[in-house]
């Protein structure tokens, strides 16, 4: 225990010489890993699937993340999404705590990272996201209280009209299914599920509202106002879950 009362011993930072990982201690399970080279880059797929949000909300204003990790997705979408702002809430202080380490910006006018638990924080604020990104993992994998039916329904509460929810689910999990059926019950409009080429993440999207005609949904075009950078690396994923898409 550390000076501050955080247990940084829950987490460990491993390091090559391209990249630098987190990981809860014990664990062989990456939760996040950063390209020193690019370290705005979103080095893993699944982080890149969680993107898929942008085929329906290219430019959103209010981005909420539950789980911090390494910080890939409040780092991508704080630098190539410059209209948004963004709030994470993070329930482990030890991982907030390597915040510097991974390069997270400071907070400021546009990113706040909160210490609290995610299933409590959507249940209090209704409302207030354009894109919600469930990414909350702990030493023992997704916490019981991001998976259950009380907490999807609350997410969907959380999303503005038309809001877009975007959450990594692992494929193997004995809860999976359960997590779906979750999810469906709160957002009967129907769901999208893209898969890794791992076949481990599975990334479910769901839309606070119908979901727009898939004509609108053609060929993929970047965004107006992303970056060129930014659409290169999100490109080839984001094809996967446009095909997916299109067998809705």
């Amino acid at each position: 225990m550390s000076a501050d009362g955080t247990d940084r011993d829950s987490v460990e930072v491993l390091e090559t010489g391209a990249t630098r990982s987190l990981r809860f201690a014990g664990s062989p399970a990456l939760q996040s890993r950063m390209s020193l080279l690019q370290p705005d880059a979103l080095d893993l797929q699944y982080t890149r699937m969680m993107m898929g949000f942008l085929l329906f909300a290219p430019v959103p204003r209010e981005i909420l993340m539950i789980g911090l990790g390494g910080g890939s997705l409040a780092k991508f979408c704080h630098r190539y999404l410059p209209a948004a702002n963004i709030t994470v809430v993070e329930i482990d202080p030890a991982v907030i705590a390597l915040r510097e380490h991974f390069m997270v910006p400071p907070d400021g006018s546009r990113l706040r990272v909160v210490q609290g638990d995610g299933a409590d924080y959507v249940r209090s604020h209704h409302g207030v996201a354009d894109v919600l990104l469930i990414d909350g993992y702990d030493h023992a994998g997704l916490p019981a209280q991001l998976s259950t039916p009380a907490f999807y329904r609350d997410c969907r509460a959380a999303l503005r009209p038309d809001g877009m929810l975007s959450v990594n689910l692992h494929l193997e999990a004995l809860h999976h299914a359960s997590c779906l059926q979750g999810l469906l019950a709160a957002f009967p409009e129907g769901l999208v599920e893209a898969l890794d080429d791992d076949m481990t993440n599975s990334i479910v999207l769901a839309r606070n509202g119908p979901w727009p005609p898939l004509e609108k949904h053609g060929a993929l075009r970047r965004p107006e106002g992303l970056a060129r950078d930014a659409w290169r690396q999100l490109m080839p994923t984001l094809q996967i879950v446009a095909a997916t898409l299109s067998l809705r």
